[in-house]
């Protein structure tokens, strides 16, 4: 900071810039507002349709979010200029006090120049006649002291300005496009998270055998701290570089490698500061910084190569990919990484024909993962948990080719025709994996398979076919699926009813394969109702199962397979049964509302509507029922207390929601005359109709159906019928449906029809399913 600079400072212009800021900071508010209360929920309560579905209604959402981000970023700025505008106002004063308390000394500070200054003592007017022959007034002290002062109010003036500098850049760096949405109470908070980068990142750049426990503690401390805080995360992430990135974790975390003290020490942290780290780097690729770019780009570069060149070492995606268990990566470079991995999977594996010994687990191999079980040395794993928070990274990455069946090395043949004859076929990454792959193989302490691979195989499914992170609940903000998701969801279970095999000696895949089916209700039972194809596709049966966003167009034979492989695990068979419940009543209570529009309206009476919707929920729970019993009466000898509890673990996931998550999906349509937009909460009948489930359920085999195949067949019949009773009767009251006395009689009609229509589905494919029939 120069002295004159500040000493004539004039903070008009300052001062506007902080008002300014201050007006669009109200501004901002009511437009968030605005965009929220107006247009982001009326969006939400529209009703979508077709492209609409997918795009209008996401676009409006992230549309009305970019305000919010928008109010975001100017509070930031206005709170950082305001903090700078107070203090260098501050440090203004306290230069102009210091001068003039030096003039009362006889002390003169002079600028000279390139913004230095001096201080000089006055010289005394009789100096002369001093027989001491001092010529100043004052003593060098007072100059010392004076130039000290001053220099220190430079020092701290320079300091504020600078730090507000490099926070404003760093928040304009954070997006090309849009607004960020980092939020700062004031300057020095944003300016302590990039200070602490810093010295975090020079900590992290020790060679990681001179690292001290104190050293591990204040990097672990200040990463769980500092995880979520974009401009530390940018910083510490580019400071450190990608190859110290990967050297510093592989120093910690792989005994070949790493510091006996913190090994025998903080052993049990490791997990902690994998989590963070993978948290860091996370929120820093969300970055659009150049530094940033460069950074991913470099990072992808090194992948395929030995970490330590010459001398060996993981190669680093081995050491990346662990790095990705935790936290939400920047969707390109997610896409960007994932292809050159699957490059390098082709490479190392002859395209897929043998397995990857590099990626096998042996007594020298590097441990690179310290999360769960499995020791990391497969890249796929970490990545394909990477991709599960990653929704839209996932849909892209495994719908790409894998090969094609043009590639002169393709080895894989089948017979797709039918005749008997193998040729050639084209592979994408999913089928690559989920159908192909020679997983490497690891065991625990115990002897047992490590299967974390194959489980963040389904986790990353679920992801993409669904369109939200893994583990989680759709929003109302959730799009309708795309027809990307919808094309991975039909080679999901046409991947299942090709192979049931697939799933059954992977059951550990069925609680996100069953979430996943409880998400695509409408376009399951749109697959079952068998309906001819329409001109205009305004059948009966699309208007009895409306649906938002693209149609799967599901085959009837492969829904029956994939529902009775994947209700053969407890998790799989509770996604879908809680979920096929709440779908029906959702059902029962749209199409028996008399304010539903005629345009929408199935074209049939109350009779024939829940005859029909009866009928579906019937078969698709016979064939739950299937599962369910194949499971528990056959080689896998599963109890029906699992299955009870499995239930009530759904019952506590959804925690009385019984929106999107369970069974309504993001594709239902609701209209808003019915109370609920598109994916919105279902109204009191759904509740009502769960709540009575849960009950019935409990407990339901045990104590009535035993080992008897017809009697456990009959048990789940009368107690689907129950439901189906409860869902239209509570319907027809909630709209004043004056055929209440009929309701039972059409319920049992469709009920049982339709589990004589899945009795029919399973004995016709009772060999593909290996299954036991039911008299």
């Amino acid at each position: 900071m120069d002295f004159s600079a500040l000493y004539h400072a004039n903070f008009k212009l300052l001062d506007d810039a902080v008002t300014d800021w201050s007006t669009l900071v109200g501004h901002l508010a009511n437009l968030k507002k605005d965009a929220e209360d107006d247009l982001h929920k009326a969006a939400l309560k529209a009703e979508w349709a077709g492209v609409n579905a997918q795009v209008s209604r996401e676009f409006v959402g992230k549309t009305a979010g970019e305000f919010g981000d928008a109010h975001t970023q100017a509070t930031t700025i206005h709170n950082i200029l305001s903090d700078t505008r107070n203090e260098l106002k501050s440090y203004h004063q306290q230069l102009r006090d210091a001068v003039s308390r030096g003039q009362k000394k006889n002390l003169t500070v002079v600028d000279t120049g390139d913004g230095k200054f001096t201080v000089m003592g006055n010289t005394r007017p009789d100096w002369g006649s001093d027989p001491s022959g001092k010529t100043s007034a004052t003593s060098q002290k007072d100059v010392d002291d004076l130039r000290d002062e001053i220099q220190g109010i430079l020092s701290k003036a320079s300091e504020s300005d600078n730090s507000a500098k490099t926070v404003l850049m760093a928040l304009v760096d954070q997006t090309k496009l849009g607004f960020s949405d980092i939020g700062y109470k004031d300057r020095d908070a944003a300016a302590d998270a990039i200070k602490e980068a810093d010295e975090l990142a020079k900590l992290a750049k020790k060679n990681p055998d001179d690292l001290s426990v104190e050293d591990f503690d204040r990097l672990n401390a200040g990463l769980k701290k500092y995880a979520n805080d974009p401009l530390f995360a940018e910083r510490f992430a580019v400071d450190l570089g990608p190859r110290k990135t990967l050297e510093f974790w592989t120093g910690i975390s792989d005994p070949n490698r790493g510091n006996y003290e913190l090994g025998h020490r903080r052993l049990d942290q490791f997990d902690d500061l994998q989590r963070n780290l993978g948290l860091t780097l996370a929120h820093a690729t969300q970055s659009d910084s150049a530094d940033m770019a460069g950074w991913k780009r470099t990072m992808i570069d090194i992948g395929d190569k030995p970490l330590y060149g010459d001398r060996g070492g993981p190669m680093g995606f081995q050491v990346m990919s662990n790095l990705m268990r935790t936290g939400d990566y920047d969707d390109r470079f997610l896409k960007d990484y994932g292809t050159k991995l699957m490059a390098t999977e082709r490479r190392m594996t002859g395209n897929g024909e043998h397995g990857n010994p590099i990626w096998r687990h042996t007594g020298m191999s590097s441990w690179l993962n310290r999360i769960g079980e499995d020791s990391g040395n497969d890249p796929l794993t970490g990545y394909l948990k990477g991709l599960s928070n990653s929704p839209d990274a996932a849909t892209d990455f495994l719908n790409q080719q894998y090969i094609s069946k043009d590639d002169p090395d393709n080895p894989f043949e089948r017979d797709t025709d039918g005749n008997g004859k193998k040729g050639k076929v084209s592979l994408s990454n999913f089928q690559y994996l989920f159908e192909e792959r020679d997983w490497p193989q690891e065991a625990n302490l115990q002897g047992d398979d490590i299967v974390t691979g194959q489980n963040n195989l389904a986790l990353a499914l679920e992801a993409a076919t669904t369109g939200h992170p893994a583990g989680e609940i759709p929003t109302d903000d959730t799009p309708s699926h795309s027809a990307e998701q919808a094309k991975l969801m039909r080679a999901l279970v046409d991947s299942v009813s090709d192979d049931p095999s697939r799933v059954k000696d992977h059951s550990y895949m069925s609680d996100s394969l069953g979430q996943i089916g409880s998400e695509y209700l409408p376009d399951i039972h749109r697959a079952m109702a068998d309906g001819p194809t329409v001109e205009g596709g305004k059948s009966g049966w699309n208007l009895l199962y409306p649906l938002a966003g693209t149609d799967a167009k599901l085959d009837h034979s492969a829904v029956t397979r994939f529902l009775v492989t994947v209700s053969q695990n407890p998790e799989g068979y509770a996604a879908l049964s809680v979920g096929e419940k709440a779908y029906t009543a959702s059902l029962m209570d749209y199409h028996l509302n008399p304010d539903l529009p005629a345009d929408q309206r199935y074209p049939h009476d109350a009779q024939d509507t829940i005859t029909s919707i009866s009928r579906k929920s019937g078969e698709f729970s016979g064939l739950l029922a299937q599962g369910r019993q194949e499971a528990v009466l056959g080689p896998a000898g599963e109890q029906d207390s699992a299955y009870d509890y499995a239930v009530s673990q759904k019952k506590n996931f959804i925690s009385g929601f019984v929106g999107t998550g369970v069974g309504i999906g993001t594709s239902f349509i609701a209209s808003p005359v019915v109370g609920a937009g598109v994916g919105g909460a279902a109204g009191t009948v759904t509740s009502m109709v769960l709540e009575d489930f849960y009950k019935d359920d409990s407990g339901q085999y045990r104590a009535e159906a035993g080992q008897d195949i017809a009697t456990r067949w009959e048990t789940i019949k009368d107690s689907t019928n129950n439901i189906n009773y409860k869902a239209a009767h509570e319907a027809a009251k909630a709209h004043r449906g004056d055929y209440a006395d009929q309701i039972d009689t059409w319920v049992s009609e469709g009920t049982a029809t339709g589990f004589n229509d899945a009795n029919t589905d399973i004995h016709a494919m009772a060999k593909d399913l290996d299954t036991e029939i039911p008299d």
